[in-house]
């Protein structure tokens, strides 16, 4: 039984126990978690400077960034070990382009899995009305597939430049009193990247259950119907020409039969045709 008459026969909502149900709400959870564990994202980092000045100097300089990661927007006030003046400090770098990318491919696959879900659970005749349906699909669930492998691996590189970017011993390169010798720099504690490293993880997760899922969106288009149904029919033509050119037994024994009075008659011919001759002899 195909997907299309399982879905016709299967209740409201056994529709999700279906290969093609199931998964497209694996797809919208899995969406959600992409997009709320880099969206939500914020970190901090915390250096230290310890100017030979003791009264200039501060241990405990806090940083904090967040998503869409304008670091270049990022500043904090360092103490530049010169009686008591502070300087002005920005981060480097701008990896929002990737961050939102990213977010914005797992919003859309969130819209769509549900609006998906909703049809396949409420409108599933108007689904495969006039075949439209699982056309629009599949090209959709094919589009999706590539943006998640291309959006995730994207956002994969830019993760790595964004923790090169907010590690500690880099920061203190950017602070004019930690170029001097006389003054110690170093790092509190860096950013914790778990929730980060997680929707990396969730990225490529989705693109597995999209590109999975193809195959039975694409058993629910015409071109999979259409090649079903040409497959069958060229072996239901063949099974009848087999059958229609049965043994011609019958030719073989007319022939014979007919072979056999034609030497049946020569050989009474023969023997009609030499009685007179013994006769004569006996006169």
């Amino acid at each position: 039984m195909d997907t299309a008459d399982q879905l016709a026969s299967a209740g409201t909502f056994q529709v999700l126990k279906l290969p093609l149900g199931f998964i497209r709400v694996l797809e919208w959870l899995f969406a959600i978690f992409a997009f709320a564990t880099c969206g939500g994202y914020s970190g901090q980092l915390r250096v230290s400077v310890d100017c030979m000045e003791k009264a200039s100097s501060n241990l405990s300089i806090a940083i904090d960034f967040s998503y869409p990661f304008r670091l270049y927007q990022v500043s904090f006030e360092a103490p530049a070990c010169e009686a008591m003046r502070r300087d002005r400090v920005f981060l480097t770098g701008d990896y929002s382009s990737s961050a939102e990318f990213f977010v914005t491919i797992a919003v859309f696959a969130f819209l769509y899995s549900l609006m998906a879900t909703v049809v396949y659970i409420f409108f599933r005749n108007k689904y495969h009305e006039n075949n439209r349906g699982p056309l629009i699909d599949f090209v959709v669930t094919v589009v999706f597939s590539f943006m998640w492998l291309v959006g995730s691996s994207a956002w994969a590189k830019a993760l790595s430049e964004v923790k090169l970017a907010t590690d500690p011993d880099e920061v203190q390169l950017l602070i004019s009193a930690c170029k001097l010798q006389t003054n110690k720099c170093g790092s509190v504690h860096g950013p914790r990247w778990s929730g980060l490293n997680t929707s990396v993880a969730f990225g490529f997760l989705n693109f597995v259950l999209w590109a999975g899922n193809i195959w039975f969106v694409f058993k629910e288009t015409v071109w999979h119907k259409g090649g079903s149904k040409f497959a069958s029919g060229s072996a239901e033509k063949q099974t009848g020409t087999f059958n229609q050119q049965p043994y011609n037994q019958g030719s073989f024994d007319q022939s014979g039969s007919y072979n056999s009075q034609g030497n049946l008659g020569q050989v009474s011919d023969y023997s009609q045709v030499g009685e007179p001759t013994s006769y004569s002899n006996q006169m």
